[in-house]
């Protein structure tokens, strides 16, 4: 156990206290750092986002100009609207609790189904998107360790992620910057080098488009743009993961994700559009087996003496940040699960944290689906982009039309409120419109798959929230049954003697639960135990660490629960006392204090009660854990005895 301990540390790194207030000020991501974790997703979209959109405008690709244009406006447009999110929403959620708060909680379930969906694929088709940009530049027959690449860098990002968020930043931190020198070198130049064709380009397009409406009409020229711009969506991709991740930015979180959401936009507007302007500049076309970027950097690079090491090292970092945004899924995907787990839509497993304060269960689902994607369609990114196309902005839209109802909601209260429901109401129709096209465009193409496997997801969830919310209203009514009056005057504490029998009780929120137990062993055992312990466990999840007075509100539970236990044995006259401790792992910390108690209490027996449902099944098993009787393992191996108890369900 030791040895696997210590590997376990070496892999992962030493466990982290989440009561030390100096943790989440030492994990919390500043605005630059969170700029590289979250931003790379919208970022790397530039590398086929804007091509796509221009491909799509076909012989007419004298319509880029307005596309590049449309394409640096849409992003700042989208930011803005979700820097409302980031003020609604401090604790983060984005997309998910936006449409759960502000619209309902189908329409909640909804988005977040549909951002599981996209991060999973996020992770899959940045992965495999930057692996054929570094393989195209091997020789062909390294091809067939296409897919064995891709599932060696999921598990590199995962074991990083499971390390923690600032770390795993932190390795991909020079491939970030990497990819943003070289690209705005070649952005800034490629425009300065032919800057003298900028006149003759904008007279050319404004030409040519009035020849084009003068042949075709007007509503022709309008609908080859929106679908060339619908169908260049893309590039806005990752652009809620800020808002989604809130909680993990320093403080104060507001300000530091503002920030961030201004560099991701910056960057972004200027990359995409920019690149768009250099496809104009530098005559790009299509050649086979090469992306529209790299045949627009080898244009610009035509007469350099160190070309084919420049381009080489462009393409790298190309395929570089495409990995680093492989990290954005790892990042937001599991904190998406955590609050969807939290609202019980999801199994509770979810929502708890790792030694590390990571949302580990979260981090291995997500890796583990990633390798299922890539092997089921062997790393192909044109299966992977019809996929991923539609769910992101169905996320959107729902987003901004919670952001429109809340504003209208608050048009007495807000002194600002027509110009932010202005601003969301725009941000809607760019994002619905979007969808529509989309939806309409790749339906055939599987879309219609990406629509499928999101039903199928929430699906799910309605069944599972279902189950919760049906033991929640069973633990109630026991708790009601249980709530025995504890009033009336102590004459006198019972002394413990630590030499007698004792039964120590592993007790939780549900106080109906624990008393099942502690009235059993008094019916079971009369007057055989002279010493009744109460021991539990706060634990800290993702709802509670880093939240604002969350973690006091959960000792404040913790304290009224055992002061209940202690309290109803000193009225009946029974000695009574309770330990206690905090920490993201139960089983753990309940050994810890299972071994202080028996120390203590040589005699003793550790009960504890679990729920045996009438109708089992594999869902009961999955999402209820089994913290008693992995508990109960290790006490036995150490020599201790525990008896758990059943309590019909």
């Amino acid at each position: 156990m030791a040895f696997v301990a210590n590997i376990r540390e070496l892999v992962l790194g030493k466990p982290r206290d989440p009561l030390a207030p100096e943790t989440r000020h030492h994990i919390a991501l500043a605005a630059f750092l969170a700029w590289v974790g979250l931003g790379a997703d919208g970022l790397s979209s530039s590398c086929y986002g804007p091509a796509e959109a221009f491909l799509a405008l076909g012989t007419h690709y004298h319509l880029g100009l307005y596309l590049a244009v449309a394409t640096a406006f849409t992003v700042f447009v989208i930011a803005l609207a979700y820097n409302q999110v980031i003020e609604l929403f401090p604790s983060g959620g984005g997309g998910y609790k936006v449409a759960t708060q502000l619209i309902g909680p189908y329409a909640g379930v909804v988005s977040g189904s549909a951002l599981i969906v996209d991060y999973v694929l996020t992770i899959a088709i940045s992965i495999a998107a930057g692996v054929d940009a570094f393989f195209s530049l091997l020789p062909k027959g390294f091809t067939d360790w296409k897919v064995n690449a891709e599932i060696a860098l999921v598990v590199v990002l995962l074991v990083l992620n499971l390390r923690g968020m600032k770390e795993s930043v932190k390795v991909l931190l020079p491939i970030f910057l990497g990819f943003v020198v070289t690209h705005a070198f070649l952005i800034v130049y490629g425009i300065l080098a032919h800057g003298d064709q900028l006149p003759v380009v904008v007279q050319d397009t404004v030409k040519e488009t009035f020849d084009l409406s003068g042949q075709m009409g007007w509503v022709f020229v309008a609908a080859l743009f929106l679908k060339a711009y619908s169908l260049g969506g893309g590039t806005y991709t990752g652009i809620e993961a800020v808002s989604n991740n809130v909680q993990t930015l320093a403080e104060p979180r507001v300000s530091t994700g503002k920030w961030t959401m201004f560099y991701m936009a910056l960057s972004l507007a200027f990359t995409a559009a920019g690149i768009i302007f250099l496809f104009l500049l530098w005559d790009a076309r299509p050649v086979e087996g090469k992306t529209l970027n790299a045949v627009v950097f080898g244009n610009i690079m035509h007469d350099w003496t160190n070309k084919n090491s420049m381009l080489f090292l462009t393409l790298a970092f190309e395929a570089g940040l495409l990995f680093v945004a492989a990290n954005t899924g790892f990042l937001g995907g599991p904190q998406v699960l955590a609050n969807m787990a939290l609202d019980s839509w999801m199994p509770n497993r979810f929502r708890h944290l790792s030694s590390r304060l990571v949302t580990q269960n979260g981090i291995l689902m997500f890796g583990l689906a990633a390798i299922g994607i890539l092997l089921w369609t062997g790393g192909d990114v044109t299966i992977l982009v019809v996929l991923y196309s539609i769910n992101v902005f169905l996320t959107f839209s729902l987003a901004l039309a919670g952001l429109c109802k809340h504003w209208w909601q608050s048009r007495k209260t807000e002194r600002l409120w027509v110009l932010r429901l202005g601003l969301s109401a725009w941000g809607f129709a760019i994002t619905a419109g979007i969808l529509a096209v989309t939806v309409v465009e790749k339906f055939g193409e599987g879309g219609w798959m990406t629509l499928l496997i999101t039903s199928l997801v929430v699906g799910v969830c309605v069944v599972i929230r279902r189950h919760y919310d049906g033991v929640t209203k069973q633990l109630a009514s026991v708790d009601e049954l249980f709530v025995l009056p504890t009033s009336g005057r102590i004459e006198a504490v019972p002394h413990l003697d630590p030499q007698q029998p004792t039964a120590v009780f592993i007790v939780g929120k549900s106080r109906g639960v624990g008393m099942h137990a502690l009235l059993w062993v008094l019916r079971m055992f009369p007057n055989h135990f002279k010493n009744f312990v109460f021991i539990t466990v706060g634990v800290v999840d993702a709802r509670n660490f880093g939240a604002d007075g969350s973690i006091r509100t959960m000792q404040h539970g913790v304290d009224e629960t055992l002061t209940y236990f202690l309290n109803y044995c000193h009225h009946h006259g029974m000695a009574a006392t309770c330990f206690y401790e905090y920490g993201t792992d139960p089983v753990e910390r309940l050994t810890a204090l299972a071994e202080k108690v028996s120390a203590q209490f040589p005699g003793c027996i550790f009960f504890s009660s679990k729920l045996i449902f009438v109708q089992d099944n594999w869902l009961s098993r999955l999402l209820h854990n089994d913290t008693a009787l992995a508990l109960q393992r290790r006490l036995h191996l150490m020599g201790m005895q525990m008896v758990i108890l059943p309590m019909k369900f």
